[in-house]
């Protein structure tokens, strides 16, 4: 049976939707808020400013993150910005150009609605986070600094130098531990969700297990918000922590979530090259020193001399070359290819030869090494212990890595996922960036979401709904807490000889070399003829040490990489049946005469959600059709 995918988009102007939705919704009397409780799964930016606002505006929240505290929720890492449409540098911003730069962005892969209002809010979280004291850089004369990012032609990134994520996140941490010191918030750290707890159709709560003492209880709510970040990490090596995983976001699937565009993931071209089989991650390098560094490898193969020692007339700037109207600023998507195409030529640097380089030479000559320090001085120092190479003196080493995932539960405008009641925010759902995010926008998304959007549709829910009062005593509840139990014990009985994290590895070199940064047919079913034999020998001969009852590292990564290896099948499936080129999704076999990626508008112009189809079962495909009204389709281009 399918599943109806109705976006309950408003009707009218773009302009108009959401101030109209807003003014259409039901609302919840003030007094009778302290009588609901909500879930809010996730402590970062979208799940701790969500947390924090529904506290204040009187709901009863429960929080839950897996780290010890909300301050180290992944938010943190974001370096280079936050995307708003305030055309502080009167360059020709606008929020219609906001959008429309962000639909171009997604290669025309996303809801018009959704895309819009993101655009419309961006202004709102500046002076939300200002009046908090996030420390954005500013001008000589007190007025907020601006950058370019990639896939734009006018500078509406805010900063603070390269730690933009941290410093948002303290604001939404201090807000939200305001709401914790109230009563109005109450927190779970070092606490994993892993299932929701669906009764008659509607999310009423969710099982946790707490990751000191082993214990597996029940929380419920009238409603749950996941706002647990992306699934990049089921290639094992990414940008994200090592924490980072799908578990939440892939029970609230199996439950009856749908899974919108899994095959949309990010390859960030900005991130320090892999050195060795000893990595357990990739750093990124912040987007923003495109701004100043200017991406070349050698004009001929095999040059492995000091880059200072080749000259201009030697090199090959490559992104300028091939799109000179944005330069080393183009799209991430787009960078990524351009940079593994001149590695696969053997024109790549370093060992390995999988790199290029990022060159500030000119632009410390042009602008003086204390103005890059001001921007950047951070990124360089991290760069420079990480590689123990001086970027002020030489050219840094950069390559593709994954880094973002568009794909997620799918949501309606309201975020809420076709579960009734399951709401999911930031990179947990699919909703704003189409088949390529650009860069600085995932801040702005989980701000939005969090600080203006589900504090207004969860209202507008509950009010419609009305939803009756169930406790954790409730058998569903109690069937759940069983089958976690049994997976749990299940785990721990195998004893095999491999650990977790060999498979781990081994199941991201499957998905980087055939789901990565390109696929064709022929790898796409290689791998999805290798990764349900690996799953086999996974529940066969994977070695889970210690016990259940105590702090044990080793299972929970049990659980996020079984959860990784049917997200990663579903990832292939998805993939091999989008025979389109959109974004980050590049079908060898669909590409234009000059490389680039070729859309199909006539029979690909919609959100692939996926249904959980049961255990052992293909998944089926539901497809919601992308209307455009206000942008006219085209293929993309940067030249």
């Amino acid at each position: 049976m399918t599943i109806r995918l109705d976006a309950h988009m408003p009707s009218g102007p773009l302009a108009q939707k959401w101030d109209r939705h807003r003014f259409e919704m039901k609302l919840v009397n003030p007094a009778n808020k302290r009588k609901h409780t909500i879930i809010v799964v996730g402590s970062g930016l979208a799940g701790g400013a969500a947390a924090a606002t529904m506290s204040e505006l009187g709901y009863n929240v429960k929080c839950f993150c897996f780290q010890d505290s909300p301050r180290r929720a992944h938010s943190i890492a974001a370096q280079g910005g936050i995307n708003a449409a305030k055309n502080y540098q009167n360059d020709g911003d606008s929020i219609y150009r906001l959008f429309y730069d962000t639909i171009k962005g997604g290669d025309f892969r996303s809801r018009e609605g959704n895309v819009y209002r993101l655009a419309e809010l961006s202004v709102n979280i500046i002076d939300q986070c200002v009046a908090q004291g996030v420390p954005f850089a500013r001008e000589y004369g007190g007025l907020l600094s601006n950058r370019s990012f990639g896939g734009a032609q006018v500078s509406r990134t805010f900063y603070a130098r390269g730690q933009t994520g941290q410093q948002l996140l303290l604001g939404a941490y201090q807000a939200l531990e305001r709401q914790i010191a109230g009563g109005g918030v109450k927190m779970y750290p070092r606490t994993e969700m892993l299932d929701l707890v669906v009764i008659d159709g509607k999310a009423r709560g969710i099982v946790t297990r707490d990751l000191v003492t082993g214990a597996i209880e029940s929380h419920a709510a009238e409603a749950v918000v996941l706002a647990t970040g992306g699934y990049g990490n089921v290639f094992y090596l990414s940008t994200n922590a090592q924490g980072c995983n799908a578990t939440a976001i892939w029970r609230a699937y199996k439950r009856g979530a749908a899974f919108a565009n899994p095959c949309f993931t990010q390859i960030h071209p900005t991130c320090i090259p892999v050195s060795g089989e000893h990595q357990s991650k990739l750093t990124l390098m912040s987007e923003s020193l495109r701004n100043d560094g200017r991406v070349w490898v050698p004009a001929k193969k095999g040059d492995k001399r000091d880059p200072r020692q080749i000259p201009e007339n030697e090199r090959d700037y490559f992104l300028e070359r091939k799109y000179p109207s944005f330069g080393n600023l183009a799209p991430r998507d787009i960078a990524s290819r351009a940079a593994k195409e001149v590695c696969d030529e053997g024109r790549g640097v370093g060992e390995s030869g999988l790199g290029v380089y990022l060159d500030f030479a000119d632009a410390i000559k042009r602008l003086g090494r204390p103005v890059i320090e001001e921007r950047y001085g951070n990124l360089f120092e991290m760069y420079e212990r990480i590689t123990d190479e001086n970027p002020y003196e030489v050219p840094m080493r950069i390559y593709p890595a994954v880094h973002y995932t568009m794909g997620g539960l799918w949501v309606d405008y309201n975020l809420m996922s076709n579960v009734e009641g399951l709401h999911v925010t930031g990179e947990a759902n699919f909703s704003d960036h189409g088949a390529n995010r650009l860069g600085a926008s995932a801040l702005m998304q989980g701000l939005a979401d969090g600080y203006f959007i589900i504090p207004n549709t969860i209202g507008d829910y509950l009010a419609r709904s009305k939803p009756e009062k169930i406790d954790a005593s409730h058998p569903a509840f109690k069937a759940a807490e069983g089958e976690v139990a049994e997976r749990t014990r299940r785990f721990l009985s195998i004893k095999g000889k491999r650990t977790v994290s060999s498979f781990h590895r081994e199941l991201g070199q499957i998905l980087w070399h055939n789901c990565g940064m390109s696929r064709n047919e022929s790898g796409l079913r290689t791998a999805l003829r290798k990764i349900p034999e690996l799953r086999a020998e996974f529940w066969r001969d994977v070695n889970v040490p210690g016990s259940d009852v105590e702090l044990n590292q080793a299972l929970e990564r049990a659980g996020r990489v079984a959860d990784f290896f049917e997200l990663g099948e579903l990832m292939c499936l998805d993939a091999l049946h989008r025979t389109e080129s959109c974004g980050g999704h590049f079908r060898e076999e669909s590409q234009t005469p000059d490389g680039e990626a070729l859309r199909d508008d006539d029979n690909f112009a919609y959100v692939a959600a996926w249904q959980y189809g049961g255990e052992g079962k293909i998944s089926i495909l539901n497809k919601e059709p992308l209307v455009f009204e206000n942008v006219k389709l085209s293929q993309r281009s940067y030249k």
